[in-house]
């Protein structure tokens, strides 16, 4: 959550579809790093994510264009070796941790583009198989932080160290904005088990409608809660295994042609799937899915307990810490206690932050509030005005800022180190 309040973070997807890149090289090996490839297709993708995010046209600029495309393909053979390492350290992520930031993401670029629909047409994909992409990004993101953490994350800094960088840098360390130290007590709304019934009760009735003989590609048309695939009577075309979520899959895989099946449960919802044909080890299938929604009823519900518990705290009869890691959802709680550390008041990505953050006074807590992310509230602990910096008033934030200095050299020396060790070859365009 801390990185987010900064920026929400733009993961990188494996799809590349837009027309405004056709003309570009989208096929063929950029590099190879060890055994693993790049393709033009993943760099071209992120330019592509870099002209959306910053609402720039790059074909009008060609050698913006060959910049961009140079220094990403650096950056993705750069990410290929931390993976080659942190697949020798096996190091995994957690599947949790990565499903939360995976729909944080994705509910953070469907506000972008202002609906499934467009991030569905801007990708020429469905929400499934784009979920799907973006959860392996997600995922070596993780494994790349926890790999750095491991071989850097123990590092330790002297005071001369810190003296020596307060030095050198002394003349360029602006002077300290205005600053707030929060805390924020987050929960997510998720359907209720009313919203769940109502769910199941919808796709038990369409289970019932097909099993009297209806039509399925009708029925998709008609009912399915998948804007990607309900035009098409929810065909999902070939599929092979790993593309969709493990339950649907494993459903689909089991499945005769022709037959369908019983009702499915996944992070999206309920589904019917029917096999279509199979081609080898792939299969083509179509599916009508219910999605779990949270309601309106299941957002009050959400509210209420943020301010019940807002009123403990404030009534001396719960701290604030403690009630974090007891309702948090933030998937930092259990480390931060809901603290989110000092910011610049101009520095908030999520505005809405910066709105409760201009309100409050030391030790006021909010009203509850929502951004992309469920509901918070939000603790103002210290609030700090505008001065210039000095080792005596700010040694911690210098330090800090010392030993992560020390740490990306240290960071980016090793990664010299590793192109020496692994073989990297890098291709040129025909």
């Amino acid at each position: 959550m801390k990185n987010l309040i900064y920026t929400a973070l733009l993961i990188i997807l494996p799809i590349f579809s837009n027309s405004l890149w056709a003309q570009q090289k989208v096929d063929g090996i950029a590099a190879i790093v060890g055994n693993e490839i790049i393709l033009f297709s993943e760099v071209n993708a992120i330019v592509a994510q870099y002209a959306l995010q910053n609402k720039i046209n790059i074909m009008e600029n060609p050698k913006l264009y060959e910049d961009l495309s140079q220094k990403i393909l650096q950056d993705l053979i750069n990410e290929k070796l931390l993976l080659i390492k942190a697949d020798e350290d096996t190091i995994k992520a957690d599947e949790e941790r990565v499903d939360q930031a995976l729909d944080q993401q994705l509910n953070y670029m469907i506000e972008q583009v202002g609906s499934v629909e467009s991030l569905e047409s801007y990708y020429n994909a469905p929400i499934a198989k784009i979920k799907k992409d973006f959860r392996k990004q997600v995922e070596n993101r993780f494994r790349i932080d926890m790999l750095r953490q491991k071989r850097f994350g123990n590092m330790k800094i002297s005071r001369r160290e810190v003296e020596e960088f307060y030095e050198q840098y002394q003349d360029s360390i602006p002077t300290l904005q205005p600053a707030v130290d929060l805390s924020h007590i987050l929960i997510e709304v998720t359907p209720s088990e009313e919203s769940r019934q109502e769910a199941y009760l919808k796709i038990q009735k369409i289970k019932e409608i097909l099993d009297q003989g209806g039509d399925f590609t009708e029925i998709a048309k008609e009912y399915s809660d998948d804007p990607g695939s309900k035009g098409r009577g929810g065909d999902l075309g070939l599929i092979s295994r790993g593309d969709l979520v493990k339950e649907f899959e494993e459903a689909a895989f089991a499945l005769s042609e022709g037959e369908y099946s019983e009702i499915v449960r996944s992070v999206f919802g309920y589904h019917i799937i029917q096999l279509i044909e199979r081609q080898g080890e792939k299969i083509h299938v179509r599916h009508i899915l219910i999605q779990l929604k949270p309601t309106e009823k299941d957002a009050q519900i959400v509210i209420q307990k943020l301010n019940d518990i807002r009123q403990q705290i404030l009534d001396s009869t719960a701290a604030f810490e403690d009630m974090a890691l007891k309702y948090s959802d933030d998937p930092n709680v259990k480390e931060d206690k809901g603290n989110l550390g000092t910011y610049r008041m101009d520095s908030f990505q999520i505005k809405e932050f910066e709105t409760i953050a201009r309100r409050l006074e030391p030790n006021q807590i909010s009203e509850p509030f929502r951004t992309d992310f469920g509901y918070h509230i939000v603790k103002l602990n210290k609030k700090t005005e505008s001065r210039e910096v000095s080792l005596e008033k700010d040694w911690a934030q210098i330090e800090q800022a010392a030993l992560q200095s020390k740490r990306e050299k240290e960071f980016y020396n090793w990664i010299s180190s590793l192109k020496q060790e692994i073989p990297i070859e890098v291709k040129t365009e025909s």
